[in-house]
């Protein structure tokens, strides 16, 4: 055995080495798991998006809003444009804004939803004068698709407004209100109506954010290796050659 193999510092490098490859190699198999778990997903998406619009009956029925995610739902009912709210910080299109968000009284039964009717662009110059918003008065009927709640962002304390808020809370939103709001959120879709443009991004996994994650784990556990082999063995290996052909071309010489 060579004096490199049986050097304390040979068996620590290869030890730490080994480690660090199986920890990366893991790290991007868990990653390449992560995103089958996200297609899937994603092919779910777009499998429950083409199914038949449900109608407002199966909405107040159901005890579990969240099993209809996706799904798009036709909705006849009543605007409470009195507790109409505006998620700042919302942008489209690269713009910046806000998300309009109105309880709709559903027709036919006493339970209220949460719409997110659309968006309008915010005011540079004064950030509590919003564009004008159209709300429709008596029975309308909209179309949209079941959704998560609105994505809760940073808030400085005390910088809500009554209308103008950073986030929303749906079962605070209730208490506040003293609606009998469905644990739900409908994205109202359409084309550009009542001040309202619904250029809504599509539902995405982030199945390429996984994808990218796992290449740079088994990127890093090949540089890794290739370290290891090039100065703990290779490298030596070519010393040593060196070595043993320098006193050959010195007799040589002579």
């Amino acid at each position: 055995m060579t004096p490199t193999l049986r050097s304390t510092r040979f068996w620590v490098l290869t030890l730490a080495t080994l480690a660090m490859v199986a920890l990366t190699f893991s790290l991007g198999q868990w990653q390449l798991s992560r995103a089958s778990y996200k297609q899937a997903l994603q092919a779910a998406i777009q499998a429950s998006q083409v199914l038949p619009a449900l109608g407002q009956e199966v909405l107040v029925s159901t005890r579990e809003p969240a099993t209809l995610l996706h799904r798009r739902v036709v909705l006849t009912g009543q605007w409470i444009a009195e507790e109409t709210v505006f998620l700042d910080n919302r942008p489209m299109r690269g713009r910046p804004g806000f998300w309009v968000m109105t309880p709709l009284r559903l027709a036919g039964s006493t339970q209220s939803v949460l719409v997110q009717r659309g968006w309008i662009a915010r005011d540079f110059a004064d950030r509590s004068r919003l564009a004008p918003v159209q709300t429709p008065v008596g029975v309308i009927e909209i179309q949209g698709r079941m959704a998560l709640a609105p994505a809760k962002l940073y808030e400085f304390k005390g910088g809500d407004e009554h209308q103008i808020r950073q986030n929303l809370d749906i079962p605070a939103y209730r208490t506040e209100t003293g609606l009998p709001l469905l644990d739900a959120l409908v994205i109202q879709t359409g084309a550009v109506s009542e001040g309202l443009l619904r250029d809504w991004d599509l539902a995405n996994t982030g199945v390429d954010k996984h994808h990218g994650y796992a290449f740079q784990w088994f990127g890093l556990c090949a540089l890794l290796t290739g370290l290891y082999l090039w100065f703990q063995w290779l490298s030596p290996m070519r010393d040593k050659r060196k070595k043993r052909a320098a006193p050959a071309a010195t007799t040589r010489s002579e």
